[in-house]
């Protein structure tokens, strides 16, 4: 059967298709910078907190718990090589509207959220560095330069996130560098690499308590599955590309969390929070100008918030395809090749977002959610091996969704030791999602017309 994933094909109702730009290269790139993005910086100090000083394994376990999950993506976006990600999935699977729009509205959460985050950092942490200047007005132009990358064309966007990327793991590798330089002229305590915070929880609490904070720092893989129309062969390139990136990603991670921990004890890494990788630097390389690694956050979080962005558009452009969401926001320019209306609708959210909300409630927040997410992708996988494909593609070892599954769903329970306010938190957002539902269900009733109407659930679920 002839291979139809790499042509360039008409989009839906007759409007142009995503540009397919995206080969293995641009791809491998992509995972590995939504991976890294902002989550080591920001994460180091809060993980060594929960743990102790053996901040390498909870690390060590989320890229485990991660690349499990990936396997599911990768049989998945090998299957149905569209845009949507989770959220296609979990229509395929359970063919349920209500549960497929919770989905994407988590996600997109994440994404949004992430994205917000990244543009207040901005203005607030890291340009402070060097100019002082007005927040929000900074935080709402940065979005609105996002959105305008975004919409110039996903050639544009990938190729700026290539250039980013190797900046970030340029940062990352000076502290790397740094641990190994004081380590070899006899600094370092190796004995903290085994030190567990035990005070007031057992061993294992500890563990899985920082597990479920490191774990947001290896999400970002499943993004990539949302870019699948704008890859070339995406059934070939992906297993390579994203499970690569993992390791490429969960490497430097790891290495940077044992320099951590060898410098600085975890007390110490705890109080300096955001700024725990800069406290690492000071102690390190006393005389290493602080700037320059403040000009590498900048880009961290430019690329960050690049991405999810990106996600969260193809994401919205996905789901108007499968018609679970009004067929408008998946209007594509002509000559752009762009999906540009869920480019300014997702833009619009993120300026709200850093506009009048206060984003730090939230992080945890998301994080327990994609975890329910991935259980469900982990889960919907195994459901939709009866649904036959016409094409070769990978496919996972049955019992790697299984253990996913179970262990996403462990790390979402009070048992891993996350905290109450996640779950008051998770609680106000799905309400919020099942409003959104509602509302958008009477708008897919009003505007579709008969014959262009697929039968709708009632918001019930």
């Amino acid at each position: 059967m002839a291979d139809t994933t790499t042509t360039e094909q008409a989009g839906p109702a007759g409007q142009p298709s995503l540009k397919r730009v995206m080969g293995s290269k641009l791809l491998l790139f992509f995972v590995v910078g939504d991976i890294i993005g902002t989550g080591v910086y920001a994460l180091t100090g809060q993980v060594a907190g929960r743990v102790g000083g053996a901040l390498w394994l909870p690390f060590l376990i989320a890229f485990v718990v991660a690349i499990m999950t990936a396997f599911s993506y990768l049989e998945l976006v090998g299957k149905y090589p569209q845009a949507a990600g989770a959220a296609l999935y979990t229509h395929k699977a359970f063919k349920i509207r209500f549960l497929t729009f919770m989905v994407a509205f988590a996600v997109m959460c994440s994404g949004i959220t992430s994205a917000s985050s990244a543009a207040k950092a901005f203005g607030d942490t890291y340009l402070a560095e060097f100019i002082t200047a007005p927040m929000p007005l900074v935080a709402i132009l940065f979005v609105i330069g996002l959105a305008l990358i975004n919409f110039r064309g996903v050639s544009e966007s990938v190729k700026t996130n290539v250039v980013l990327t190797c900046i970030e793991i340029g940062g990352l590798l000076i502290i790397i560098g740094v641990g190994v330089w004081a380590v070899l002229n006899g600094n370092g305590d190796a004995s903290r690499l085994v030190e567990f915070d035990t005070e007031n929880q057992t061993m294992l609490v500890a563990i899985t308590s920082a597990t479920s904070l490191a774990f947001f720092a290896m999400v970002g893989f499943e993004d990539s599955v949302n870019m699948a129309e704008e890859c070339k062969d995406p059934i070939r390139i992906f297993p390579k590309a994203m499970l690569w990136g993992m390791v490429i990603a969960a490497t430097i991670y790891i290495l940077v969390s044992v320099t951590s921990s060898l410098l600085v004890p975890a007390d110490d890494l705890e109080a300096a929070k955001s700024s725990a990788l800069l406290k690492v630097l000071d102690v390190g390389a006393p005389g290493f100008p602080r700037e320059v690694f403040s000009a590498i956050g900048l880009f961290a979080v430019i690329n960050s918030a690049l991405i999810n962005m990106l996600m969260a558009s193809r994401l919205l452009y996905g789901m108007a395809n499968q018609r679970i969401i009004p067929k408008q926001l998946g209007t594509v320019h002509p000559f752009r090749r762009s999906p540009w209306v869920a480019i300014v609708f997702t833009s619009v959210i993120a300026i709200g977002l850093v506009s009048f909300v206060d984003i730090s409630v939230l992080g945890g927040t998301t994080a327990l959610l994609l975890l329910a997410v991935f259980a469900i992708v982990n889960v919907a996988v195994l459901f939709l091996r009866k649904e036959k494909s016409a094409h070769k593609h990978f496919r996972a070892p049955t019992i790697v969704p299984v253990l996913a599954a179970i262990f996403c769903l462990y790390l979402v329970t009070p048992l891993s030791g996350r905290p109450a306010r996640d779950y008051k938190v998770a609680a106000i957002l799905l309400g919020v999602g099942v409003v959104l539902w509602g509302i958008n269900w009477l708008v897919m009733r009003a505007t579709h017309s008969e014959e262009d109407r697929q039968p709708i659930e009632p918001p019930v679920g």
